[in-house]
């Protein structure tokens, strides 16, 4: 018979806002459990995005996703949280009315019983959209990634970088800065990125730094045992060019799943899940959703508005769970970490 671990909240999720949900719960002295399906926590930005640097965290003119991930992994481990990692939760069910017990099954046989869920899903499950190429496969392991884990691979490389979004500028005006030559494809002339970062990539490309090839988008691939030598692009006219690549980097965006998520009862809109800002409570009592899976009026999408629901989750799951008790709110330089 499977071990039945008890917790009072159940995480779901351990990207960044996932993490600092677990600290927030320990500074309120409610134990956490938590699943990911990732074999680490970080979530995207330790997975994904490890050395891309983000400029919007408070105090950190700039941090490495991977930095931010192994922070507040850092700051939660005073709390001793229990990780299930490589598992997806497949099943909850609620244990009484009041939505105060309830129990999770993972895909690799892990049973919790838990009081709260706080859902910190992010996108859900995600995998890469690939281009549509011939034989793309061939090359997926040595030349073609989907996301840049180590920059230094691409020191004096040869880079196609295929997108029009933030990461395809982004990660253009990073690898300009070590690669032989960057050359972007793109099928406008207009970026779906942040103003500054598409007036930079325009900058660098008038100085000669960057090739910008639009309107273009990917045509084939040429190469022998993995590795690229170079690839092909075509414009809407038929108009074809060959670009000289050692890697071939396809920034399409994410496919996302929500998995068993979606079949939980949570009124979802458009794969988010609707709740109280005030609160981050669903419309189920005893389930809580923060980071990017959740949604209300004006809601901004940035690390630093999940830190702040996870904040009010953790809040509202100390009254939820005991709303005769009267907390006095104490700043953490007041109190300092509580003992776990």
């Amino acid at each position: 018979m499977a071990v039945i671990h008890q917790t009072d909240v159940v995480v779901i999720g351990t990207g960044p806002v996932g993490l600092f949900a677990i600290f927030e719960c320990g500074m309120l002295r409610l134990k956490c459990h938590a699943f990911d399906t990732l074999e680490q926590v970080g979530g995207q930005c330790a997975a994904l995005y490890p050395e891309k640097p983000i400029y919007d965290i408070p105090a950190h003119p700039t941090i490495l996703g991977g930095e931010l991930a192994a922070n507040l992994a850092r700051q939660a481990a005073p709390f001793h949280p229990n990780y299930h990692l490589k598992e997806q939760v497949k099943n909850v069910e609620a244990l009484d009315d009041q939505g105060k017990s309830w129990r999770l099954r993972g895909n690799q046989g892990t049973v919790v019983e838990t009081k709260v869920i706080i859902i910190a899903a992010g996108v859900g499950a995600f995998g890469p959209n690939r281009p549509p190429l011939d034989g793309i496969e061939a090359f997926e392991q040595a030349s073609i990634h989907y996301f840049v884990r180590m920059r230094e691979t691409y020191r004096d490389k040869h880079i196609v970088i295929a997108g029009g979004g933030d990461s395809a500028v982004d990660w253009a005006l990073s690898l300009s800065e070590i690669a032989a030559k960057v050359s972007v494809v793109h099928r406008r002339d207009k970026f779906r990125a942040a103003p500054e970062s598409e007036r930079q990539l325009k900058q660098l490309a008038s100085e000669g730094k960057i090739d910008l090839v639009v309107p273009y988008q990917l045509a084939g691939l040429t190469g022998k045992d993995g590795q690229l030598t170079a690839v092909e692009v075509e414009s809407l006219e038929g108009n074809k060019k060959s670009l000289r690549a050692d890697y071939l980097l396809p920034f399409f965006g994410l496919s996302m799943n929500l998995g068993p998520i979606a079949d939980w009862g949570l009124g979802l809109t458009h794969n988010n899940i609707t709740i109280d800002p005030t609160t981050a409570a669903t419309n189920r009592p005893g389930i809580y959703a923060i980071g990017d899976i959740a949604t209300y009026p004006n809601k901004l999408k940035l690390i630093l508005t999940g830190f702040a629901e996870a904040a009010q989750a953790a809040h509202a799951i100390r009254h939820f769970l005991h709303p005769d008790e009267v907390i006095h709110f104490e700043y953490s330089t007041t109190q300092g970490v509580p003992k776990a």
